[in-house]
């Protein structure tokens, strides 16, 4: 406690003896003409002045010009914030004598204030855009006083002076239309053009002192360069205070300290490469045509367009422009119905190839299964299960079948790609709800038949493969061969993997069975084929058809009667 008011004690002592040297402030019921004592900010002629407004208040600059100049301009530039400034000469009707004796209570603006005289306003401009006053002098005027005022935020602008008639050179040429356009706009990109500024086209291509700036953002257009710049600043200075929180010693002190003075020191004067370092042009050159790539789709981007003079350091701003990228190309699902079995195509359309489907499973158990098939020799297909934008599973489809369970969601989107280089491809699928199913559903451990050869006769052959431990339906179709196919073995009929039932004629059906074997090692059952001719090849074939996914399709297996029993 001893400590806490020792150090209050000698805070308010060092407040006495310095509150003397501190200047008064300026308030608001003081009489316009009366100026407090501070430094004058002569505006020199035909440099660019950069000057610091704080939030509220009133900057004066002053200038006298020379006794033969007929005309002079004066050029504003605010940087990121909208700022007024008028222009006013001021005449005096008797000079201070000369042989005043000035104290070091005295400016010379203070002296000339206080004495009689007019004011006549000439010019007055409240915005964020570069504004350019240009006219002939005032004869009688005694000295010019221009005033610049910020009352949103704390800002800068640039100020130049120049006497003479006609431009000052300083800055570059817009041309009379300066709107950026748009050419085009896709996915990723947007393509601008613009009409060339007369400063580049009119120099030699040996003197390359001027050139365009693209910036590209999601936030705003910028009316100049600086506001681009302040932006960045500003965006990077917030992440950083989020890192770290910095607190400020002396708050009240340092707000009271902006309060004070209409004139601050002002920085040195940097070049143009210094100043927009850490400014990325989209584009830059002399080109007025630009293409902006890498974007977002479905974005809105604005653009600006700024013609820039390195040598002179300064910069005009196009009239911005906005654009929004395409939406990506959305490709077509298509609703698989409950237990309905698609073929699903590739077409040749280069490397990759992919289709989306979606299914809703029946039931409150929201259950599924999904089964999938490839039909070609060779081909790779991918399939993948999501819902609701995360994927739950995803596996590679050959010519075995394949089973994905489906549970825990209302619905679900299928994704098949095809990978590597074939011309075409096809799969086999089927979807289909499970009630009360718990899992995948057993398979045989083998899909092979097998005939016997003692039992084979005539007209009739003897058939067995394994089943599975579930009540099950098993179809039998026979097909007889010519004798081209019984001489190549049948090769065509046996590699089709995907020949399902339904693509079968009835007359080929020669048996239908159910069969059941609890223990998965007897699971074996027969079937005698009879009706047969002699001496003739046939194609065997055996289905497991199921209630739910696709009929499981046997080995085929060529079988030749006996010619003489």
């Amino acid at each position: 406690m001893a400590l806490t008011s020792l150090s209050w004690c000698l805070c308010a002592a060092l407040a006495l003896l310095c509150g003397s040297s501190w200047p008064q402030v300026h308030t608001a019921l003081a009489p316009e003409n009366e100026v407090p004592l501070r430094p004058t900010t002569w505006l020199p002629e035909g440099k660019i002045t950069s000057i610091t407004l704080p939030k509220g208040r009133t900057r004066r600059l002053y200038f006298t010009l020379r006794k033969k100049a007929p005309a002079m301009s004066v050029t504003v530039s605010p940087c990121d914030q909208p700022v007024e400034w008028s222009l006013a000469a001021r005449t005096l009707k008797d000079k201070p004598l000369k042989s005043l004796q000035w104290s070091s209570k005295k400016s010379t603006p203070e002296v000339w204030w206080q004495g009689p005289g007019t004011e006549e306003k000439l010019h007055s401009f409240a915005g964020s855009a570069v504004n350019t006053y240009a006219g002939p002098s005032y004869p009688h005027a005694s000295i010019y006083i221009l005033r610049l005022r910020s009352k949103q935020h704390n800002t800068r602008a640039t100020v130049l002076l120049h006497e003479g008639p006609g431009p000052s050179g300083t800055f570059p040429r817009l041309p009379p239309d300066p709107q950026v356009h748009t050419l085009g706009v896709g996915m990723t990109s947007v393509t601008l053009s613009w009409v060339p500024s007369a400063s580049i086209t009119s120099l030699p291509q040996s003197q390359k002192t001027y050139d365009y700036c693209v910036l590209v953002n999601s936030q705003q257009n910028f009316p100049s360069l600086c506001a681009a710049r302040e932006s960045m600043r500003r965006e990077k200075h917030q992440k950083q205070e989020k890192k770290e929180r910095r607190v400020t010693v002396w708050p009240i002190l340092n707000d009271w300290w902006w309060q004070q003075w209409d004139v601050y020191p002002e920085s040195p004067t940097s070049s143009l490469a210094d100043e927009y370092a850490d400014l990325q042009c989209t584009c830059q050159g002399t080109e007025s045509v630009c293409t902006v790539s890498e974007l977002l789709p479905e974005t809105l981007y604005y653009v600006d367009v700024f013609v820039v003079d390195r040598l002179n350091g300064t910069s005009m701003a196009y009239k911005g422009t906005f654009a929004r990228t395409h939406e990506e190309a959305r490709p077509a699902i298509t609703t698989l119905r409950e237990g309905e079995l698609r073929w699903v195509t590739f077409n040749d359309r280069g490397s990759n190839s992919e289709q989306f489907f979606t299914f809703r499973p029946r039931g409150w158990q929201q259950s599924g299964l999904l089964t999938l098939q490839s039909c070609g020799v060779g081909e790779k297909v991918k399939a993948t299960v999501s819902s609701k934008g995360h994927v739950l599973t995803s596996q590679d489809v050959g010519g075995d079948i394949s089973h994905i369970w489906l549970q825990g969601s209302p619905s679900y989107l299928i994704h098949l790609k095809r990978e590597g280089t074939s011309s075409k491809g096809s799969v086999k699928m089927q979807t289909s709800s499970a009630y009360h199913r718990k899992g995948v559903p057993s398979l045989p451990s083998t899909l092979q038949i097998k005939s016997f050869n003692r039992l084979r006769s005539c007209n009739s052959v003897t058939l067995a493969w394994m089943g599975t431990e579930e009540r099950s339906l098993y179809c039998v179709y026979s097909r007889k061969l010519g004798n081209r196919e019984a001489e190549a073995g049948g090769e065509s009929a046996l590699t089709a993997p995907c020949l399902g039932p339904e693509s079968r004629s009835d007359t080929e059906r020669v048996l239908c069975k159910y069969f059941q074997e609890l223990n998965p090692r007897r699971a074996v059952t027969t079937a005698v084929i009879g009706g047969l001719e002699p001496g003739i090849a046939y194609v065997f074939d055996v289905y497991l058809m199921r209630r739910w996914g696709i009929p499981i399709k046997y080995a085929s297996k060529m079988v030749k009667t006996r010619k003489e029993c």
